[in-house]
């Protein structure tokens, strides 16, 4: 026998038992890959359903968390409001108290009457014509256009309502004027305020 020969027949004889052999070991492979994923959607399946069920549970527990959190933020609402009235009410101008607004952030540089200078809380001292530093304001009078734009911020404060539209509270002084923006004419005059 020659070698071609002994080629052809070592051929053959792998041919047909190693091709079953490796259709077997493919379909093997096949199958438990087939396996592997059953059991991969199957594990999903299960993690879904437990990640469904916790969400609800912790959904339900955030739910009860937020609503007693809600509750807890109206009841610290509603007792600084009750508070912050207590303040205002404590916080307030009062003629009979001539020293109502010691303390008071809005009057932090005021020491006092000065010659020549009116104060206005929140804005400080400002110099006057001295025709005007003791003046004594009338409803029906105009208030000078460089002394318009002291506005009273908060006119609560002094007991004051909130202005009509075209109107503004006017720091002059030691009064507060109620006066139109466009002309000045003064409607009402608060004579003494600290």
């Amino acid at each position: 026998m020659n070698r071609l020969t002994k080629a052809a027949v070592v051929a053959l004889a792998l041919s047909t038992t190693a091709v079953p052999m490796l259709v077997q070991a493919q379909d093997r492979d096949r199958r438990e890959y087939r396996q592997d994923r059953r059991d991969d959607r199957r594990d999903f399946r299960q993690e879904r359903r437990e990640d469904r069920r916790d969400w609800r549970d912790g959904r339900y527990d955030s739910r009860q968390d937020y609503r007693r959190d809600r509750r807890d933020d109206r009841r610290d609402y509603r007792a600084e409001r009750r508070d912050d009235r207590r303040d205002w009410r404590n916080d307030r101008w009062d003629r009979n108290n001539s020293n109502w607004w010691r303390g008071r952030s809005d009057f932090r540089g005021y020491n006092g009457p000065r010659a020549g200078y009116w104060y206005a809380p929140s804005y400080g001292y400002y110099r006057v014509e001295p025709r005007y530093s003791n003046y004594r304001w009338r409803t029906g009078g105009y208030l000078p256009y460089q002394y318009r734009n002291y506005y009273v911020r908060d006119p609560y404060v002094y007991g004051l309502r909130e202005a009509p539209r075209g109107y503004r509270y006017v720091h002059a002084g030691n009064d507060i004027l109620l006066i139109a923006v466009a002309s000045g004419l003064i409607a009402s005059v608060l004579s003494g305020v600290y």
